[in-house]
């Protein structure tokens, strides 16, 4: 059995914000689970080429915004689902931090960063 704390998980600022991550590909789960926060007025341009990721806010506000331009709104209750890795735009609204519960499948390593400041989608 796992048991760990938030104050007691690696945590990685990946450029927008933080990714606790409570699940990784050492505890041979097969999927990572995180808890992230997204700053608050942030855009960051994302790509997930290696994993499959889905998304369930808990608090905070903002949008998840597909390649044809379509806003998705995102609040406490909504899950997305990145089931085709998908390049998407995330977004927190200006005034609040963007909370997630994350999963990605297969498992994160636990040192993977965005890379932000690329015309391209950041990915691993």
């Amino acid at each position: 059995m796992i048991i760990r704390k938030i104050d007691d998980v690696p945590s990685v600022d990946w450029g927008n914000g933080l990714s606790r991550r409570f699940l990784l590909n050492s505890d041979n789960m097969g999927y990572t689970v995180t808890d992230t926060i997204v700053r608050a007025g942030t855009k960051s341009r994302l790509e997930y080429r290696n994993h499959l990721e889905a998304c369930y806010c808990i608090s905070g506000r903002g949008e998840v915004i597909d390649l044809d331009g379509v806003a998705h709104p995102i609040e406490p209750g909504t899950l997305y689902a990145l089931d085709h890795n998908d390049p998407h735009f995330l977004v927190a609204a200006p005034d609040t931090d963007l909370r997630l519960v994350c999963v990605f499948s297969p498992a994160l390593r636990g040192n993977e960063r965005h890379s932000l400041d690329s015309a391209e989608f950041s990915h691993y």
